[in-house]
């Protein structure tokens, strides 16, 4: 059985920390418990406001961070998502159900056992419109391009450009920029120009690929 009382505990403290702001990602949070996707020696702290290890060398988001990112793309029903850095599983979770039975969610993992374990949390969570595949995350998904929103959560050393190309017209690509301590960019895709948000620092695991470290 899931703790719902220390999920909407977990919501209730983001919402007012001004973390939460959109009806339609507090209903996301309230269907998606974080205790599904982390190891199973954490679930007793799943709903703890902290990134987690989850093997690997890599980490499950903290909460905020996770709320932060998706108020920022402001996902649409129907749209179609790519995200690079699988993890767990969760991140894509909530996104499943930002986009809908109609909305698409396509994931990128590098760690083969990562992705395995991602596909299971999400399979379990009911999350059938999301796909994972194992890959360098760098190089984006071209075969199922163009994406109305791409969000990366790894550190990149720079904006990746195969990202960029693969983004829609008007579409918003999210990445962390810098080596583990970074700033969160919000890049708009404009026709051939490109307008870019910072939205304060970070800390992510590095993203490792051809166009990261």
């Amino acid at each position: 059985m899931v703790d719902r009382e220390k999920n909407e505990k977990m919501i209730a403290s983001l919402k007012q920390s001004g973390f939460i702001i959109s009806d339609h990602v507090e209903k996301a949070f309230s269907k998606i418990y974080r205790e599904d996707f982390v190891p199973l020696h954490l679930k007793n702290v799943a709903y703890v406001d902290r990134p987690f290890e989850i093997g690997n060398g890599q980490t499950i988001s903290a909460p905020h961070m996770v709320a932060i990112m998706v108020e920022a793309l402001d996902i649409k029903p129907g749209q179609k998502i790519l995200e690079i850095g699988s993890g767990s599983g969760y991140h894509a979770a909530v996104v499943s159900l930002l986009v809908g039975n109609d909305g698409q969610v396509f994931s990128i993992e590098r760690i083969h056992a990562l992705a395995e374990s991602a596909k299971e949390n999400l399979d379990k969570a009911g999350c059938n419109n999301v796909t994972v595949f194992k890959g360098d995350g760098s190089l984006g998904l071209p075969d199922h391009a163009p994406y109305d929103r791409i969000y990366v959560t790894c550190a990149s050393p720079s904006v990746p450009q195969p990202l960029l190309d693969q983004l829609r017209d008007t579409g918003k690509l999210l990445i962390p920029v810098g080596k583990m301590y970074c700033e969160l960019m919000l890049l708009e895709k404009n026709g051939d120009h490109i307008d870019s948000k910072d939205l304060g620092g970070c800390a992510f695991v590095p993203l490792v690929g051809k166009h990261g470290f």
